[in-house]
């Protein structure tokens, strides 16, 4: 024994799968990234896309958007051409439907998990900005995950509304993709939305977008914290309330509670309230019978867990929710599962 360590041998097998953890490292930012350049959205429409025309016509430089490529082709997104062209591969059509996870991860999140060591020591996790995240890049984000996975279920309750609605409120509206769907198809109706949001960046965003549209009469943002909102008088006639990727926010369950009988308050001619969210279904055992093991754990469900108990939130399970909704002063008719996003549901609320 000469007191130095003894070398680590791996198999290839091993080493293999390690490489494949660190180039998929890679990879996820790289698909994020692919699609809010445009490289996603062209190769689906036209299925196929010259490297040199797409660096030239964005301005992208040519070395690193070929590292990008050779990014997604080590994950058998793209395949690579002779001649400067990339096709889609194998698992592009899947990545397509994931990329705003990706991009909600990666680019939305990256400063929360980069910092992984530091938000990870309890000295380190004092106030509320002891982390960071990108709130512009979350809201672009979370506008396709809404897209793709909860409108189906939101139109499907909108439709089934029995009342005819005037004003609405969207309660963490982000970029205002919602309200703006909302308003466009009711047009006819004289309906006015209000979005409300604690991340000024993003309404910024919203609030161009809705003038750039022509809804700047119908639809207004205003800055805000939806877990304490008050009763103003402009409040007075909203008839229909929604709140999508962002009721994990109001708990623990007490605080939730609070809210509740808040928003209540806060909007008493409310007819029904759309509240939509995924839910925890891996971490910490959770007593749900949506739960899944850590051999099956499907997309999404690991960094919104994960990045959500870093940021020190409490994540409930449907079951949770079911269990609050009374304390809270809303009456639940009916529940809408989205088996496509980690064990997330719509609930239609109403005064009870």
């Amino acid at each position: 024994m000469n007191g130095h360590a003894e070398p680590i041998v791996a198999d290839d097998g091993s080493k293999r799968a390690v490489a494949n953890i660190f180039n998929s490292a890679i990879a996820a930012p790289a698909i994020g990234a692919a699609w809010e350049i445009g490289l996603l959205d062209q190769l689906r429409e036209h299925h196929v896309v010259d490297i040199h025309e797409l660096a030239t016509k964005h301005n992208l430089d040519l070395d690193s958007l070929n590292g990008l490529i050779t990014a997604l082709a080590i994950v058998d997104i793209v395949k690579r051409n002779h001649d400067n062209n990339i096709t889609a591969s194998t698992l592009f059509k899947e990545a397509y439907r994931a990329k705003s996870l990706f991009h909600w991860l990666s680019l939305g999140s990256g400063t929360l998990f980069s910092r992984m060591q530091y938000v990870l020591r309890n000295e380190n996790r004092v106030g509320d900005d002891y982390y960071t995240r990108d709130s512009a890049a979350i809201a672009y984000a979370c506008r396709d995950i809404n897209e793709q996975h909860f409108d189906p279920s939101f139109w499907k309750a909108m439709e089934g509304l029995d009342f005819e609605f005037h004003s609405v409120v969207d309660l963490g509206a982000g970029s205002g993709g919602r309200l703006m769907q909302v308003l466009n198809r009711y047009p006819g109706t004289g309906t006015i939305g209000i979005g409300i949001d604690i991340a000024a960046p993003a309404l910024k965003v919203a609030a161009a977008e809705a003038k750039e549209r022509g809804l700047g009469d119908r639809l207004s943002f205003t800055v805000g914290d939806a877990r304490k909102v008050e009763y103003r008088d402009e409040f007075a006639q909203v008839d229909l309330l929604t709140c999508f990727m962002m009721g994990h926010d109001f708990w623990p369950r007490e605080n939730c509670v609070t809210t509740l009988q808040g928003l209540r308050r806060a909007f008493p001619a409310a007819r029904r309230f759309l509240l939509g969210d995924a839910t925890r279904i891996l971490l910490d055992e959770p007593k749900s019978r949506y739960a899944v093991s850590e051999d099956n754990v499907p997309v999404f469900t690991l960094g919104f867990e994960f990045g959500h108990a870093m940021m020190g939130v409490h994540l409930p399970t449907i079951e949770d929710w079911e269990g609050v909704f009374a304390d809270g002063g809303w009456r639940c008719v009916k529940r809408h599962l989205i088996e496509s996003l980690s064990g997330s549901v719509v609930f239609e609320l109403e005064h009870a």
